[in-house]
């Protein structure tokens, strides 16, 4: 008995179709990987964040302290700054403000902003957000007491924070700042280290972070202060760098004009 000359053009068929689905498959793998960045992009700011630093042509910088211990070097900082005629940001906590009332009105006083960084130091994302609301509130109230001006601006004890917590802070119409430049002070690095540190990394719409009664940052302060002007920038409290209106802050927390 003769064999059908079927089979043979039936499976030639039948690998043509295979090999176009294979094809159809590569292709829309490399879609897909060609495209992953920009879906990962895409995703990642999806994510409630805080501003970092904000983008800018000109080369502003803010620099800010944050104050929830000690006391010792306040007046010497306010010192400095005054010297060399720049207004920083002060972030304080609610029990420092309780502790120390006459310095939270010194930095007032000296032209210095004055914003909220909590009123017990808790880490926030481990309360509700109306305990955050609350938090931020009794802070609030605290220095406003003192210096006549309620705060728009909060830092988040310990740079921690999650989707509610920046909700939270943002139902209340104040904006979560945290920092695209850490001197790493509360290390007690050296001046020079934290010199270093600072001035190699500062660009436009740079945030930096200090903190009050850390061993070397007044000595290290003049020095960075000095750099930085002499490489022309123009130091801007924190209120001043930020923008209003519309904006977007992309995945790595950079305040951009809304396009």
């Amino acid at each position: 008995m003769k064999r059908a000359l079927h089979p043979p053009r039936i499976l030639l068929f039948q690998r043509k179709r295979w090999s176009a689905a294979l094809c159809l498959c590569l292709a829309a793998l490399m879609f897909y990987l060609a495209n992953y960045p920009s879906a990962v992009g895409a995703s990642a700011t999806t994510r409630q964040l805080p501003i970092y630093c904000v983008q800018q042509d000109q080369k502003l910088v803010s620099i800010s302290f944050d104050a929830a211990w000690g006391n010792e070097d306040t007046q010497q900082l306010i010192d400095i700054l005054d010297r060399y005629q720049v207004k920083a940001t002060f972030f304080v906590v609610g029990e420092w403000v309780d502790k120390y009332p006459e310095s939270v009105a010194a930095l007032h006083q000296a032209g210095h902003e004055v914003m909220n960084h909590s009123n017990t130091h808790a880490h926030y994302p481990q309360l509700s957000a109306q305990e955050i609301i609350s938090d931020l509130n009794a802070c609030n109230d605290k220095i406003e007491a003192v210096t006549g001006v309620r705060p728009t601006l909060v830092r988040l004890p310990y740079g921690d924070y999650n989707d509610c917590s920046i909700n939270a802070v943002r139902s209340i119409g104040m904006e979560p700042i945290q920092w695209d430049v850490d001197s790493l002070d509360w290390k007690d690095i050296s001046a020079n280290e934290i010199t270093k540190r600072v001035t190699c990394k500062v660009q436009p719409g740079s945030i930096v972070l200090f903190h009050n009664a850390a061993l070397h940052t007044p000595e290290a302060l003049p020095s960075i202060l000095e750099t930085l002007l002499q490489d022309g920038y123009t130091f801007v409290p924190i209120s001043q760098l930020i923008m209003t209106g519309d904006y977007t802050i992309d995945h790595t927390g950079r305040q951009c004009p809304a396009s």
